[in-house]
């Protein structure tokens, strides 16, 4: 029910954002994490019984103006924003994309060399890579769905969270960007098959997933623990490739001045 899922996003906004963020007084004495209904109601400019009845998920119509005026009380970004208004539809999109990586972007990966590089699908599963990201991550070649996953590689294989320096902060801010990223295939089959199989094999990730916590692409920098290259770092970068929109390519970029690519591509094959 996707008017469950909206009440539940706004409450989970309400308690996170703190009333100094908005200008009100904190105060001694508050029961309610972050801010109150009404708090939120004021600063939207509608009633309190409304609002109430938003996040109680009553069956009641609620138009994008008024939907982003209680974005903006509760400082919402871009992203927060544009999923807020994702969650008043059903989530049932279908988003028609190829199963393999067409040969266009084949290419485009093996051009990337010697940058780890990967295109993922509309629910962030592995459709290709090149030669530097099995080398990068050698299990992806023998993963098999719904396993092959950027998210179940993240979160459910132990493995991973040696690889990746700073793993709960990497893997956070992917999460939120998965969130917002999927958000109109929110109830595809395979979807939901996906979340529940990660929120039954990752604690983290069922608990985080509880959080709601959504977020645009950020470009940012993120370091390996490679057991043969040692410590490897790439810039980490995402376009969208324009005649295939479903999809995502991930380039993990070399940084200036930095011999990572060049380490991971000799001595993978100590590993």
């Amino acid at each position: 029910d996707h008017r469950r899922e909206l009440a539940e996003f706004l409450r989970s906004r309400r308690e996170t954002t703190r009333p100094e963020q908005v200008g009100l007084p904190s105060g001694r004495g508050r029961r309610t994490p972050g801010l109150r209904r009404e708090e939120v109601a004021m600063l939207a400019g509608v009633s309190l019984t409304w609002y109430t009845w938003l996040e109680q998920g009553r069956r009641i119509n609620a138009s994008n103006d008024v939907l982003l005026a209680i974005g903006r009380a509760l400082r919402l970004d871009d992203a927060g924003l544009e999923h807020l208004l994702s969650l008043t539809e059903p989530g049932n999109a279908t988003i028609a994309a190829p199963a393999e990586a067409p040969s266009a972007l084949v290419r485009l990966l093996d051009a990337l060399m010697p940058a780890p590089a990967y295109v993922l699908g509309p629910i962030w599963e592995f459709v290709g890579w090149n030669t530097a990201q099995a080398r990068l991550y050698p299990r992806i070649i023998e993963l098999v769905a719904p396993r092959r996953n950027l998210m179940w590689v993240l979160f459910a294989d132990p493995a991973t969270r040696e690889l990746i320096v700073d793993w709960d902060i990497h893997a956070r801010q992917a999460l939120a960007e998965f969130r917002s990223a999927t958000s109109a295939v929110r109830h595809d089959p395979a979807m939901v098959e996906l979340v529940e199989l990660l929120c039954d094999e990752s604690v983290e990730f069922a608990d985080w997933w509880r959080e709601h916590d959504v977020s645009g692409f950020e470009t940012r920098l993120r370091r390996f623990r490679h057991p043969a290259a040692g410590e490897l770092t790439f810039e980490y970068q995402q376009l969208t490739p324009a005649e295939w929109p479903s999809l995502r390519i991930v380039a993990q970029l070399p940084v200036p001045g930095d011999d990572s690519a060049e380490r991971l591509a000799v001595r993978h094959y100590l590993v």
